[in-house]
């Protein structure tokens, strides 16, 4: 039988944690999306009407992809904390920064630059990646990420 020896323990508890709050901060993001979906279907003539257009499926994709996006994330954060053997708030800051500075500062750094998007529309983005990454690196190290702490 193979085993996945390769891929770090990270607590499953840790996972789920960490899905919910990356998932949280998606959510604030998408929910101008949600909303106008919202009031579209409150608009709509029957629930079945709305539940077969365009704008569920669209919402019910956006949101799925983002769980799925949030417990992936929330797994790769977590492993890295977890081989990292980063136990402090100080360290998990850091880890948390360096995955913002290569995952996301360099498409804000376009944004603002080269495609000349308005700073506040980058800002909130780049406040939204800070708390995916930072945040959640800090929630993970505060539940706790090891399987077994006698590892």
């Amino acid at each position: 039988m193979a085993t996945l020896h390769y891929l770090p323990p990270v607590k499953p508890s840790a996972i789920a944690l960490g899905t919910v709050f990356s998932h949280a901060v998606s959510l604030a993001i998408l929910a101008p999306v949600f909303g106008d979906t919202y009031h579209r279907a409150q608009a709509a003539n029957s629930k079945e009407e709305f539940l077969k257009s365009k704008e569920a499926a669209g919402a019910a994709a956006a949101w799925g992809s983002s769980i799925v996006g949030s417990a992936i994330q929330s797994y790769g954060v977590g492993a890295l904390l977890n081989a990292t053997g980063t136990l402090s708030y100080k360290g998990a800051a850091y880890m948390g920064s360096l995955i913002f500075m290569a995952s996301s500062a360099p498409s804000f750094i376009s944004q603002i630059f080269t495609e000349k998007r308005p700073l506040d529309t980058v800002a909130v983005g780049a406040l939204a990646r800070v708390f995916e990454t930072v945040g959640l690196s800090l929630v993970l190290t505060y539940w706790g990420v090891h399987s077994n702490p006698f590892d």
